[in-house]
């Protein structure tokens, strides 16, 4: 015999979009403004943390453990790159200004997340390793806020003062 879930309810999801919206405004992020779509992926968030304890991206399959998927967890380490070479994330619970403004349409984006076989599993807390060891990704700096980042592009609003991405300086 099987324990039935409970289906997440409607409020709920409504709860967790605006809590998620505000965070994103605030950050300089857009969602996708399909609220029944949107709401479809707030039950899935929803439904992940109720199985796994976080939210995993409803649109990949994870593991359950998660240290294994701490690169998915809402909002993923694959956002800020798809936003900048598609307009939206994965999932497109994430949108970018030109999206939003219905200057660029969405189109499928495709799965930038490592096989399994390939991913680094990363203990909860790990930290980066010292200076002088080879960085894998280039360090980006917000010339206004001094914020930093370490991804193949800066993102396209810093999260910290709002600055467009060509604010951004490499620093390392």
């Amino acid at each position: 015999m099987t324990a039935e879930r409970t289906p997440v309810a409607d409020e709920d999801a409504v709860a967790l979009f605006e809590r998620l919206n505000r965070e994103a405004g605030q950050a300089g992020y857009h969602m996708n403004p399909d609220m029944e779509f949107v709401l479809g992926l707030m039950r899935g968030l929803l439904t992940n943390k109720e199985r796994y304890g976080y939210m995993a991206c409803p649109c990949r399959l994870a593991s359950g453990v998660r240290e294994k998927d701490l690169d998915i967890i809402c909002p993923c380490d694959y956002r800020d790159p798809d936003l900048a070479e598609f307009g939206g994330c994965y999932c497109a619970l994430y949108v970018s200004n030109a999206v939003l403004q219905g200057r660029q349409h969405l189109e499928s984006i495709p799965e930038r997340r490592p096989p399994a076989d390939e991913r680094e599993v990363k203990e909860v807390g790990q930290h980066a390793p010292p200076l002088g060891e080879v960085l894998p990704f280039p360090v980006y700096r917000c010339p206004v806020c001094g914020y930093l980042c370490a991804m193949n592009t800066p993102p396209l609003v810093c999260p910290i003062c709002k600055a467009d991405r060509d604010r951004f300086v490499r620093f390392f």
